[in-house]
Order: structure tokens, then C-alpha cells, then sequence
């Protein structure tokens, strides 16, 4: 249409040239209006081309008028039909930027049509690494995980990457009654950490059990150890889980008197090696760390999952933990699952780690005793982590490095949640920084100070508590923990979950706080 227009626009022009100077010959060729010569015409010279009338008598001037007139016809029927063109290009220049916009409209559509075309499908389970009989070319495998997990997952990498960024941008300008919410389309994966235990089983049955989806929460084993019974069990669950196996099995030269520690050295070297594929292969932005021997609550992925954005938008966090110490039966309010605290002691044992963590952690990674390590105030840096009152996880395992510490003492009767709470649907902002302390510190120095031995049964205490018992040293807060059933290590000076030094749990169905004087300001490392 607008080539058609631009034709007729064209062949205007040359009309209107080419009457101009048709009426220019036809003016400057026509004969005088007198009576023509009997030859036709006037002749050159003659009297006749100067108006010269018969008998002699001049008609100029009746004739320039009468020219004059004809022009102005002419002039005028020129007028008309420049306006006429004037018009069709008017219309033209219209139709021009109409076509430029439907181009424009029409190329954009192709585009994102291109774009959704050219967009990946959701990323589908992990692939595992099939079981070979002979444990061999680790190399091999740990390149194979690539093409298998991670061009599968890595089309989440980008967007994973700008909601990180958003919530960098929001921890600096975060509220009081606001905090970071993520998108249901958080992925992320669960790190099973593995070696010669074929009860692995037990752990794997539950996580897929309760995992509500593949795509969101992959769940990644890595084994250590070579244990081929072991490597066949993980195996099993083909599509499942994705295995990734630790390729240097070499033992570790150590100082002698370190020898028996072996085992600690090992499993610090697996964590580095396991993280860094999940964070620098995988491209993840977070993790959530079991062992082969937890066994994990009905609610464990709903829990990590609505804590994610907060452990995001609060930068005085630095792990979120399924994990009590103080987990213990009667210790725990049963009628308060739903019940998170913050604390000061980095618990592990089913615990999430985002990248931004692990990329200042990583380069000073210790080559043993790892936990211990995470728990010294160069690394904590008065960071604090996100704890349940009844924990998600339970372990199972008494045999291991540690010949079964705290476990026939302790770890055998912390209770496991077995109700599911909708965490994502609750407001958990009271766990910022902000609004907890101020409530925490109200609520712990406001309760009635008493005895230890008003505690005890056969007290005069009446009433639900809560109730405050107050400790100034080091001797008397281990006296007191083992009076009231509670664990009485300290690493670095700070207390099984404690919060600001103080270990808040049930006793005989009573809050009791178990807490330094009030004005607290830091922990004592000389107390460990």
C-alpha cells in the first residue's frame, strides 16, 4: 500500500511538470487572435504577430489581458492539483508510520516468541552416577556430574543469581516489620553427606518420602570412603538422587599424635570437596547439609523452605539449623511445634548454607574438626542461627568418629517433630534480629529470679513460669546445666543453644531461663 501511494505521488509530480510546459509551448506557439493569412498562419514579421488589426489598428493590450486571464485559469487549476498531491502525501507519511509501528509490533512478537521457544523446560531430577563394582576413575565420575545435574539445573542459575542480587540490595535496607520473601521457585538441592554406612537407606527412604518436589529440593549424595555395599544402596534409587562420589581416598598426613583423628581429617577434606560441587559445579545459591545417619520430620522441607528469605534478608544470620541440643523429650514444649528460636551455637546436624557464606568460609576451610572450627569467633562473627524448639532431624548413628559422644547420654532421646506445621504460610519476621532481641531480653529479665533448688521437685514454686536462674561463671553454669538436665559443654565460651548466654528449655513442664546477669554484653572463649 504505501509503495502504491508513493508511485501515484511520483507520477503526480511528472504530471504537473509536464503541463507546465505544455501550456508554456501552447502559449508561446498559438497564432494572433486577427484573421489568419491565407497561408495559414501568421507570418514572422508580419503585422499581424504584434496585434496589428485590420486597418492597421493595434489590439496589444486587449490581448496581454486576455493571456493574463488564461494563465490565471491555469495557475489556478495548478493550485488544485498540487493540493491533491499535497493531500496523497499527507496520507502517505501516515501509512508510512503505521507500517513502521506493525513492523515494529510484529518483530518484538517474533522475538519473544523466539526467546519462549529458546527458554529450557524445568529442569528435571538429577541423573545419578551408575555404581561401578570396582570403585574406579573417581575423575571420570566427578566430570560426568556436569552434563548431568548441572546443564539440567543450571537454567535456574540466572535467575537464581538476580533474586540473590535483590535480596543483597534488600538486606541493606531492611525493616523492622518487613523481610524478603522468595518466589516458590527457589531450588534447593539436599546435600547427603555419605561414606560406609549401607543405613544410609533410612535417611534417603524419608527424604523422598516427605520431599514435595524433585525439581525444587534435588537431592545430591556425596560418598566418600569408596564403600562399594554402600555405593550399590545409593545406587538403587536411580533417578532418585543424584551420586557424586569424593575422588581422592588417600589418607591424610597428619602429626602423630593426630593419628587417631584421621577420620575427622577425612570428613573435613569431603565437606570442602562436596560443597564446592554443589556451589562452583552445580551453581547453586544454597544448601541444606544432612548426614548418612539423620532421619529427617514429615515437615523438614517446609521448614528450610520458608526460613530461606529470612536467612536472606538478615545479615546477622549465617545458618538456619533443624537441629535442638537441648532437643530432649521433657525439655521441649509438645504443644509448640511451631515455636523457632535464634541462638548463638552453630548446631549442624541438618543445617542450611547459602553460597555467599561458603565463598567467605571456603578459603580458610580448617583440615579437621570442622564444626568446632564454624564455632570459634573468627569465623561466627556474633552471627547467630534459626533453630526449632522440637527438632527436624534425629540421628541414628551412635557408631562413628566420635565412638558415640553424647549419644547414649544425650542424642538418643531428642525428640523428632511428627507434626507438620505450614511454616510458609505463619509470619516469621519476629525471628529478625530487630524484633526478637528486644522481645527475648523483655521476656528473659522479667521472669521471677529463683533458686535452683526451688526447681527441684518437691519446690514451693507456684505457677507457670516463667522462671529465671542466673549463673556468673563458668563452674557454676556446668553445675547448674547438669542439675537441670540440660548439656553443659561450652565451644568458645557460648552454650548449646544459647542466645546472649542464656539456654531457654521446659523444666518439669515449666520456661525456665538459664542465664547470665543482666547487662550482658559478649562470651568468654577462656571458658571452653
Amino acid at each position: 500500500m504505501v509503495r502504491k501511494k508513493g508511485s501515484l505521488i511520483l507520477c503526480g509530480g511528472f504530471l504537473f511538470v509536464a503541463w507546465n510546459a505544455l501550456l508554456l509551448l501552447y502559449l508561446w506557439g498559438r497564432p494572433p487572435s486577427g484573421r489568419l493569412g491565407e497561408g495559414g498562419g501568421a507570418e514572422p514579421g508580419g503585422k499581424e504577430e504584434w496585434g496589428v488589426g485590420r486597418g492597421g489598428q493595434v489590439n496589444l493590450a486587449g490581448e496581454v489581458i486576455r493571456l493574463a486571464e488564461e494563465v490565471e485559469v491555469q495557475l489556478e487549476t495548478q493550485k488544485k492539483l498540487l493540493k491533491q498531491i499535497e493531500g496523497h502525501r499527507a496520507v502517505w507519511a501516515r501509512q508510512r508510520d503505521v507500517g513502521k509501528r506493525e513492523s515494529k509490533v510484529k518483530k518484538e512478537g517474533k522475538e519473544e516468541v523466539v526467546k519462549q521457544e529458546r527458554k529450557p523446560p524445568p529442569p528435571p531430577p538429577p541423573s545419578p552416577v551408575k555404581e561401578d563394582t570396582e570403585v574406579k576413575d573417581q575423575t571420570d565420575v566427578k566430570q560426568t556430574q556436569k552434563p548431568a545435574a548441572t546443564e539440567a539445573l543450571n537454567s535456574k542459575s540466572e535467575q537464581q543469581q538476580q533474586q540473590q542480587q535483590q535480596a543483597t540490595a534488600i538486606k541493606q535496607e531492611i525493616k523492622t516489620d518487613t523481610f524478603y520473601t522468595s518466589g516458590p521457585e527457589v531450588v534447593i538441592p539436599i546435600l547427603v553427606i555419605a561414606c560406609d554406612r549401607v543405613t544410609v537407606k533410612r535417611s534417603l527412604d524419608k527424604l523422598i518420602q516427605y520431599r514435595p518436589s524433585p525439581q525444587l529440593f534435588p537431592i545430591i549424595v556425596s560418598q566418600d570412603c569408596g564403600h562399594a555395599e554402600t555405593a550399590r544402596v545409593i545406587g538403587s534409587y536411580g533417578e532418585q538422587v543424584t551420586h557424586i562420589r569424593q575422588p581422592d581416598l588417600s589418607d591424610i598426613r597428619v602429626r602423630p599424635e593426630h593419628r587417631k583423628f584421621q577420620g575427622y581429617y577425612k570428613i573435613a577434606r569431603h565437606y570442602r570437596w562436596a560443597l564446592n560441587q554443589i556451589f562452583n559445579m552445580l551453581s547453586h545459591s544454597s544448601v541444606v547439609i544432612v548426614e548418612d545417619d539423620l532421619e529427617v520430620a514429615p515437615d523438614f522441607f517446609e521448614y528450610f523452605q520458608a526460613l530461606y528469605p529470612i536467612l536472606r534478608s538478615d545479615p546477622s544470620l549465617w545458618c538456619v539449623s533443624a537441629w535442638n541440643d537441648n532437643g530432649r523429650d521433657a525439655l521441649v514444649d509438645p504443644s509448640k511445634a511451631e515455636l523457632l528460636h535464634r541462638t548463638d551455637f552453630f548446631p549442624g546436624l541438618g543445617w542450611m548454607l547459602l553460597k555467599d557464606m561458603w565463598d567467605e568460609l571456603e578459603p580458610k576451610w580448617p583440615s579437621a574438626f570442622w564444626d568446632d572450627w564454624m564455632r570459634q569467633p573468627e569465623q561466627r562473627r556474633d552471627r547467630s542461627c534459626i533453630r526449632p524448639e522440637i527438632s527436624r532431624t534425629i540421628t541414628f548413628g551412635r557408631k562413628g568418629v566420635s565412638l558415640g559422644q553424647f549419644f547414649d547420654q544425650y542424642l538418643r532421646y531428642i525428640k523428632l517433630n511428627t507434626e507438620f506445621v505450614p511454616f510458609t504460610k505463619l509470619d516469621l519476621s519476629y525471628l529478625l534480629k530487630d524484633k526478637y532481641e528486644v522481645k527475648f531480653i523483655l521476656e528473659v529479665y522479667s521472669a521471677l529470679l529463683v533458686k535452683i533448688e526451688d526447681l527441684q521437685q518437691g519446690g514451693s514454686l507456684k505457677g507457670p513460669g516463667p522462671f529465671r536462674v542466673q549463673y556468673s561463671t563458668r563452674d557454676t553454669f556446668k553445675v547448674f546445666s547438669r542439675n537441670l538436665g540440660v548439656m553443659d559443654d561450652l565451644k568458645s565460651g557460648v552454650p548449646r543453644t544459647g542466645y546472649r548466654g542464656v539456654v531457654s528449655f521446659l523444666h518439669r513442664g515449666r520456661r525456665v531461663f538459664l542465664a547470665p546477669p543482666e547487662g550482658w554484653t559478649h562470651y568468654d572463649v577462656s571458658w571452653s
